[in-house]
């Protein structure tokens, strides 16, 4: 896949399945902007892109709050003088049975995974649309799909994001404007190692819901996202490809 000359944007682009997917869009020719809320992470990142001989930009983002994904991407305008590529991927994760909720847990969680979404769309489109068109790409997850005990504020917010990319496909696609997702099951990523604990019961009993009998790695995922950003998807938009190991095949 060739990306020369495009501009991509990654949230929750400084550790795991974004920051991966960032390097690899880069790899193969791509200008990349990085957000996440960790700066030194995130410059790290940016020193990996730079090692491609692309450019790279980092900037300090919480995707739950307007005005800094206004900011971001403003940033990236002035840097760049475009947005060709964005691959909404900041995301949190939460457990607990549904009666043990709290109410802080589902504004977090809400917060990042789907209002965090929908701003990102609300600033992104604008700029693609004044361009003629662009490839947005929203990071969901098998839980988007199905449900599984225990999880049931991450997995709603998941369920949103579902809905919410179908309806912003509709919306745009006679605009020049493609819009997917790619629904990840359990990924050796940061969120792996908190929700397993390190525990070796948790991971081989999270590693065996997987029929090819092992965990996705970030650049699974990394590989869906630009294939849906690529002039090979040109008439794919308003879906959802699970990178599962065949879970949802069961």
């Amino acid at each position: 896949m060739n990306f020369s000359g495009k501009v991509v944007l990654v949230t929750g682009g400084t550790s795991g399945i974004g920051k991966d997917t960032a390097i690899a869009f880069a790899k193969q020719g791509a200008n990349v902007v990085v957000a996440g809320r960790r700066e030194a992470e995130g410059h790290a990142v940016v020193a990996e892109i730079e090692k491609t001989g692309q450019k790279g930009l980092f900037v300090k983002t919480d995707v739950s709050q307007e005005g800094d994904v206004k900011n971001l991407i403003e940033k990236t305008v002035e840097k760049f003088g475009r947005l060709d590529i964005a691959f909404n991927n900041a995301g949190v994760e939460s457990a607990g049975p549904v009666t043990e909720f709290q109410v802080k847990d589902y504004e977090h969680v809400f917060g990042i995974n789907v209002l965090g979404v929908l701003l990102s769309q609300k600033y992104e489109i604008p700029v693609m649309l004044k361009q003629g068109g662009g490839v947005i790409i929203n990071t969901t997850s098998v839980l988007g799909h199905v449900g599984m005990p225990n999880v049931s504020v991450y997995t709603g917010s998941k369920f949103a994001v579902e809905g919410i990319t179908k309806v912003t496909a509709l919306e745009y696609a006679a605009a020049g404007i493609r819009v997917n997702t790619v629904a990840p099951a359990v990924t050796q990523t940061e969120m792996f190692d908190r929700v397993s604990g390190g525990n070796a019961d948790n991971i081989a009993a999270m590693t065996a819901m997987h029929p090819m009998g092992r965990v996705a790695t970030p650049m699974d995922i990394a590989g869906a996202v630009m294939f849906l950003a690529s002039d090979a998807a040109s008439f794919v938009t308003g879906i959802s490809i699970p990178v599962d190991g065949g879970i949802l095949a069961r």
